[in-house]
């Protein structure tokens, strides 16, 4: 295997270095769209200017502006206009081929007076989120080493967030579970966006998002608005850029698991279009390397906008995901490792069509979007008899309105609401089957249903002097459920030192509803309760300089009417949802047993960030420290360590970009060991020992080269990633091998580099 890859890069590697150097010097166009942050109206007479360049631009009555011949390379943009904070956009990458087209949202000055200055930083601010955010760009998320341009990898390196399983996107936010996560893609609440996603959960081997298309993420840890609910522990709200204006243009790329096409251009002159369409190549890689199992997949994405009026803008954004698992069952070895895997067949489809009016004092948006997400999942013995299967169809179509309103100058309200029907038919057959800890499991069961959720929310943002005060509450209902009814307040202050430190605060209550497919297995578990948690959070920022940010926050979080198996009492449903719960785990994450809503818990933990980005130095950084605790108590009536209590975790990562032409960047992890039950001597484990011991610590370095040359109407770009480069042993929990007869305790193959490489046209 390592031989295969290797061979890979070395093929890749040569072809890309034979191109020819471009002249010394080319010019790109920068375009782009000024606005207020909060009520979006475009701002007219602000001062854009390239930084360290005469270049620049002044904003028209429309908020647009356009600055020509832009030498080639990484830019910054400083964008300046009397009553609103001062911005530097870092990390702008200028282009012969196309225009870059940046939109900037700039915020109201809360300070006042002759005595105070306000010095551009490099950092932006979002009004209903005080604490525990955190945005990434394009560019940040494009050379994050061994991040495989995913936005989910991305989040991985910041405060807060763990990783259950080396190269997966289940995410652990702040102790809680891989299923308290929400996606959000230009506004659409998106169930998960992961390819071979977990059902019930939002965590998969990687997102099925182009980042091409990806204007920036904003992550939210803690403290989030109203707007979003239904979820207990993060918010990731993903923003996909328009396409290009000027002509209609693409992007052919190869990548180190997938190859795809990108097309983007305008629609007369009101509007754009972009269409990118991928497929994985790893079915003839794990073919070639003799695999048991070989995943295959497709994603596609679309992406219009059309401007109606000044005021007035269509949107429609569509993304889908076709995965399919093909299985090789010819040795008896083979047969073996199959029996432990899932075989998973889904189609994931996700469309919105969005209408955003413009207001004098704010704006609204009115959204109707559908999910559909099909999971025909078979898992089979060593003798390729089925053992479980899972046949189940998930649909919702949602109604989001929201509306923002500034009626003063240091006020501005929310209010929104939303409408979503559900469809849920499953199609579930387990015979009788014993997990490790003695229980036996049997469903037979069919579940065809529809369902109603909704949603109401109301928030206020105040600023008085150096105070911001944010108060808001939220209503869920959801029919299929008992006691489906759920109030959620919130509360934030954030007070402003000076110009360069602040103090936040924030408690809130948080509800989410149980997965669907938790309510299959027993009529009872309809009896199920909206799962609660109450949030509490102490934050302080520090402006070291205007390009480096010091952030420490603390957290507490309180968990009530968790389901718990009553079949086995130590089993709380907020320990699952990792991985894709098959046969070793039990298929616990799957729900399929009787649940009751008793189970309690807690999460506290203490996080720094630290990051520098690109200012006059070329280089930038970033460290994150954090130190979490969670424990779960569940029937039994035991305070035990959640199987996500990984106690510290540690990113460091930067990088230099010494010209136009070369950038290099590496990135360090070292994550100590989450919990795990052990087993017995006889090879079964006892709920007893449950999450009694613990994994080693992780850690593992991984560096990046990226090389970009220029031509006449095209632009090639290629990159090195070296994924744990001194190819250290990935320790995880130790599963029984009964075919080999061992323990098999890693799920790493060492050292792994790997090439991309995109023409841009």
């Amino acid at each position: 295997m390592k031989k295969y890859f290797v061979l890979l890069f070395i093929i890749l590697t040569a072809g890309s270095l034979v191109a020819e150097n471009p002249p010394a010097e080319q010019f790109g166009r920068i375009t782009g769209h000024v606005f207020d942050a909060a009520t979006r109206e475009p701002l007219i007479g602000a001062n854009i200017q390239v930084v360290g360049t005469t270049l620049g631009a002044i904003s028209d009555i429309n908020g647009t502006f356009a600055i020509n011949r832009v030498p080639e390379g990484t830019i910054r943009l400083q964008v300046t206009i009397i009553g609103y904070k001062p911005i530097v956009e870092p990390d702008l990458i200028v282009s012969p081929v196309k225009p870059l087209e940046v939109k900037i949202g700039l915020n109201q000055t809360v300070l006042a007076g002759a005595d105070v200055t306000i010095k551009p930083n490099y950092f932006e601010s979002v009004s209903d989120k005080p604490l525990s955010v955190q945005t990434q760009s394009y560019a940040e998320i494009r050379r994050l080493p061994g991040g495989l341009e995913d936005v989910v990898r991305a989040i991985s390196i910041l405060p807060g967030v763990a990783q259950v399983q080396n190269g997966r996107n289940d995410l652990i936010v702040r102790g809680g579970a891989p299923s308290e996560n929400l996606y959000a893609i230009d506004g659409i609440e998106v169930p998960n966006i992961n390819h071979f996603g977990t059902q019930g959960a939002t965590g998969g081997p990687l997102s099925f998002v182009n980042l091409d298309y990806v204007a920036n993420t904003t992550f939210s840890t803690g403290g989030f608005g109203v707007r979003y609910g239904d979820r207990l522990s993060s918010v990731t709200s993903i923003e996909l850029r328009e396409g290009r204006s000027d002509r209609w243009g693409g992007k052919a790329t190869i990548s180190a698991s997938q190859f795809g096409l990108n097309l983007e251009g305008p629609l007369s002159n009101k509007g754009t279009l972009v269409f990118s369409a991928r497929r994985s190549y790893l079915d003839f890689i794990f073919k070639a390397a003799g695999f048991a199992f070989v995943p295959e997949y497709w994603d596609f994405l679309v992406k219009g906008e059309y401007r109606l009026s000044d005021r007035d803008q269509l949107s429609l954004t569509a993304l889908s995901a076709i995965d399919d698992v093909k299985l090789f069952n010819d040795t008896a070895e083979k047969r073996y490792d199959n029996a432990r895997v899932i075989a998973s067949d889904q189609y994931q489809a996700v469309a919105g069509l969005t209408w955003r009016r413009l207001y004098k004092s704010g704006y609204s948006t009115v959204t109707l979007s559908n999910n559909r997400f099909r999971y025909d999942l078979v898992q089979s013995d060593t003798n390729r008899t089925p053992i479980f299967k899972n046949n189940s169809l998930e649909r919702e179509t949602l109604l989001t309105a929201n509306l923002v309103w500034k009626p003063a100058k240091r006020t501005e309200l929310t209010f929104g609401g939303q409408a979503r029907a559900v469809l849920f038919d499953s199609d579930v057959k387990l015979p009788p089957f014993t997990t490790a800890f003695g229980q036996v499991l049997e469903v037979d069961a069919l579940l065809d249903t529809t369902a109603v959720k909704s949603a109401a929310w109301l928030q206020a943002v105040q600023k008085s002097g150096r105070f911001t005060l944010t108060a808001g509450g939220r209503l869920d209902y959801f029919n299929l459920i008992n006691e489906g009814s759920a109030f959620s307040p919130r509360l934030a202050v954030e007070y402003e030192l000076d110009a360069l430190t602040k103090l936040s605060a924030s408690a809130g209550r948080y509800h989410q509803a149980p997965a669907y497919i938790w309510l299959v297995a027993n009529p009872e578990n309809r009896r199920l309760k909206q799962i609660q948690v109450d949030q509490f959070i102490l934050g302080a920022q520090r402006f070291l300089k205007d390009d480096v940010k010091l952030s420490l926050e603390g957290y507490y979080k309180r968990y009530d009417r968790y389901p718990v198996s009553t079949l086995q009492p130590w089993l709380v449903m907020a320990n699952t949802g990792a991985g894709f719960g098959g046969a070793e785990e039990g298929f616990a994450a799957f729900g399929l047993e009787p649940l009751v809503s008793r189970g309690t818990g807690w999460a506290r933990g203490l996080e720094l960030f630290l990051q520098k980005r690109i200012a006059r130095v070329p280089h930038y950084a970033l460290l994150s420290i954090s130190y979490n605790e969670s424990r779960f108590k569940g029937l039994d009536g035991v305070l035990r360590p959640s199987s996500f209590d990984q106690r510290w975790i540690i990113n460091f990562g930067g990088g230099y970009i010494p010209n136009s032409r070369w950038e290099f960047s590496a990135k360090f992890r070292l994550a100590t060991g989450r919990p795990y039950t052990p087993y017995n001597a006889d090879y079964t484990k006892s709920g007893v020992n449950y999450n009694s011991a613990r994994i080693g610590v992780n850690h593992s370095l991984d560096i990046r080269a990226d090389r970009r040359w220029s031509f006449s109407g095209m632009a090639l770009v290629t990159y090195i990633d070296i994924q744990n480069i001194y190819s250290r042993a990935y320790e995880d929990v130790p599963r029984w091998d009964s075919f080999r007869e061992e323990f098999d305790t890693t799920a790493s193959i060492g050292i792994l580099p790997s090439i991309g490489i995109s023409a841009e046209f």
